[in-house]
């Protein structure tokens, strides 16, 4: 199969252009600007957010991945949950609609609720609900924590480590995970393309490791050859206050929404196994594999 992906220069794009060539797929990916392809797949030079600079790319192409998501807005650079979680769905499924290609899946999150407190998994919810409404041949992907080489949530754990033995926990930290590897992500990917069975179904993927915040900052030093950090614990209602004031200056490390992400935790009951069959990676030697080589 030729398949259009968006999002596909990202950290798990990248796992799954290796997963999809390796299965013998070609893959046509969409991007900023020629220059920052990599491999040889094709390439598509666009906006997702404006349809006629890219749905030309889709012609010849047998199904559409969009793996487009923001974890934080900013919104005077145009870089919005709504423009991309929303519009950047709404503008794929008229371009594949158009281009006669029927199959499509999406990568959402853990989470996504029309009702939930953050305007991230709101919009994840309303992207899938177009996805559901279209007349495509679809198939949702909600993962958890995703985690591998070049992720941005371990190895910023990892960097704060080396520089002190020393992790501020906001609240209680006994808040859980479930990361999946980026590799398990590409995978089912890989094999929902393959499966006529996965049509019009949904998955929340996750690994096999459920374990406190606490405890993955734990696991987090021991694979980086280190004690167990100071973690000194900061009141939750203080920090409700604090963040959505310093959440304005761009490198400060966390949002309103992301607390609230990890407070509401990310685990799923795996069943997911039962379909693809075979059990991810996990987390203890998989984090291990490359912080230890940074």
């Amino acid at each position: 199969m030729k398949i259009f992906i968006a999002g596909g220069t990202g950290f798990v794009g990248g796992h799954l252009v290796r997963e999809l060539q390796k299965g013998g797929h070609s893959v046509r990916l969409l991007v900023h600007s020629r220059s920052t392809l990599r491999g040889e797949a094709e390439q598509v030079a666009g906006d997702i957010t404006r349809p006629e600079t890219f749905e030309q790319g889709f012609k010849g192409c047998d199904a559409v991945i969009n793996l487009v998501g923001i974890i934080r807005e900013f919104p005077s650079k145009g870089v919005t949950f709504e423009r991309l979680h929303v519009q950047a769905t709404a503008n794929l499924l008229a371009a594949a609609a158009g281009n006669g290609i029927s199959r499509y899946l999406q990568m959402s999150a853990l989470g996504a609720r029309p009702a939930a407190v953050t305007a991230y998994h709101r919009t994840k919810w309303r992207a899938e609900e177009l996805v559901r409404g279209s007349a495509l041949e679809w198939t949702i992907f909600r993962p958890s924590l995703v985690f591998g080489p070049h992720d941005a949530f371990i190895n910023m754990l990892a960097a704060q480590l080396r520089r002190a033995p020393i992790m501020p926990v906001i609240g209680s930290g006994s808040y859980r995970l479930q990361p999946i590897h980026a590799d398990d992500v590409a995978r089912c990917f890989r094999l929902a393309l393959e499966m006529p069975g996965t049509i019009g179904r949904t998955y929340e993927l996750c690994g096999t490791d459920r374990l406190s915040y606490e405890a993955l900052l734990d696991m987090t030093a021991a694979a980086l050859g280190r004690s167990r950090p100071f973690k000194p614990h900061l009141p939750l209602g203080l920090m409700k206050l604090i963040i959505p004031i310093m959440q304005k200056i761009p490198q400060f490390p966390i949002t309103t929404d992301q607390l609230q992400l990890l407070l509401e935790e990310s685990i799923c009951d795996g069943t997911w196994q039962k379909v693809f069959g075979f059990e991810p990676r996990g987390l203890q030697d998989g984090i291990a594999e490359y912080l230890h080589k940074t």
